[in-house]
């Protein structure tokens, strides 16, 4: 018979155990985070020695981040769809270990074609970790749910900046094809890690798509404010991407002459934009999504032409400002949705996800133009005239919405730029 003694050490370790399994699966939605985006623009300090190893234009090695962008803007609906049907571990599980494949193959790249043949397989499977993996944390999280997605977002920007910096510091030592094979080593790592620690779904409820589904998008693209919001989404990460491609050729040149090493390190400011967003986003609540967005963009605005003046501190002031202000800007962009979408909410995300990520292919390549042109500064004309015309585009159509000023409903892309 069992002694109280005996009843309360099983208490405990039942306690302990639920607590383990607890930080086991909040680490992995941390570690779903960091492999979705480890990659993805990794190549970003690469592009001037990429440019020099395949004899290619500034424009023509841009495409590297282009062709993985479109990929996730292609793929980002069917991933939803799919894990709909199948459930979310079996398709975060998968896309993770199989992201380890296209990153360590574009090792073997003999030709910019072929590695851009396996970057555009990096982003067709990036959304299968990223975009699941919200959609698990507001099924399974009963309380706290708030505290996993901040530490999932935790984990994209940590992967996003380890990326970078990992792929320069590696490349300048080595070559840049071992970037990419410890790259693929650490994807191929976390997606065990996922596998072992991420529970099944135990809220997953199956459901479909049929013509419903697809009245409901067209709706929301006729939405004149839903649809302002999205042509918004396109042009943050348009600008975002823009800049962070091209400031590489721009540091690398004279008078700056940047190593790739030290092009990887200049990414640490996206750790300052991490670190303010949260705190300067709450200003959304009290001011209001337009307010907020506007602000945001002409703080932007104001580190894109800081960047302009040739003194390394100011270069990388203006970066930080640049990428603060398109952070709470993403921000204003995802809590306005869930304020204006009173259907489908879901699909409403998707539909900017898609845009949004149409907008970071566009803003890797179009920019390329320009600076063949007239460098760094026509590239930064051309940046911060989308910036204008996208705060034009909010002050014209994002009217008040029921619950505007608030976050009005779980409605969140949550995207890693």
């Amino acid at each position: 018979m069992a002694t109280p003694a005996d009843i309360d050490k099983a208490a405990v370790a039942g306690l302990r155990t639920v607590a383990v399994g607890r930080a086991r699966r909040t680490a992995a939605v941390v570690l779903a985070g960091f492999c979705a985006f480890l990659g993805l623009y990794a190549p970003q300090p690469l592009l001037p020695m990429l440019a020099r190893a395949f004899r290619t234009t500034p424009a023509g090695a841009s495409l590297l981040i282009t062709v993985s962008t479109l990929a996730v803007a292609l793929a980002a609906p069917f991933a939803g769809i799919v894990a709909d049907r199948w459930g979310r571990k079996r398709i975060i599980v998968p896309a993770a270990l199989l992201l380890a494949v296209p990153t360590a193959l574009a090792a073997t790249s003999a030709s910019l074609n072929q590695l851009l043949f396996w970057r555009f397989w990096q982003g067709l499977l990036t959304p299968g970790v990223f975009a699941v993996t919200v959609a698990y944390i507001n099924e399974e999280w009963e309380e706290g749910a708030g505290a996993a997605m901040a530490a999932y977002v935790t984990g994209t920007v940590i992967g996003g900046f380890s990326g970078r910096t990992l792929a320069a510091l590696i490349a300048s030592r080595f070559a840049w094809q071992w970037a990419f094979v410890a790259l693929g080593v650490l994807h191929a790592a976390g997606g065990a890690a996922i596998w072992a620690w991420l529970p099944r779904g135990r809220r997953f409820h199956r459901s479909g798509t049929g013509p419903g589904h697809a009245a409901q998008i067209w709706r929301h693209l006729r939405n004149p404010r839903l649809a302002a919001t999205y042509a918004a989404g396109f042009c943050v990460l348009f600008s975002l991407l823009g800049t962070f491609t091209y400031v590489n050729f721009y540091l690398a040149a004279p008078p700056f002459g940047l190593g790739t090493a030290a092009l990887g390190l200049i990414f640490a400011v996206y750790l300052v934009g991490a670190a303010i967003t949260p705190v300067a986003g709450r200003s959304i609540d009290r001011l209001g999504h337009r307010f907020a967005f506007v602000a945001a963009l002409a703080l932007a605005l104001g580190g894109s032409g800081l960047t302009l003046i040739q003194h390394l501190p100011a270069v990388v002031a203006g970066l930080a400002l640049s990428c603060t202000g398109v952070f709470i800007a993403q921000s204003a962009a995802n809590a306005y949705i869930g304020a204006v979408a009173n259907e489908a909410r879901a699909a409403a995300v998707g539909l900017y996800v898609s845009f949004y990520y149409l907008g970071g292919s566009c803003g890797a390549a179009l920019p390329g133009h320009f600076w063949k042109r007239g460098g760094w500064p026509a590239t930064i004309a051309l940046i911060a005239a989308v910036q204008i015309a996208t705060i034009a585009l909010a002050l014209v159509f994002w009217r008040s919405a029921p619950g505007d000023g608030s976050h009005g409903g779980k409605a969140h892309a949550v995207v890693e730029p």
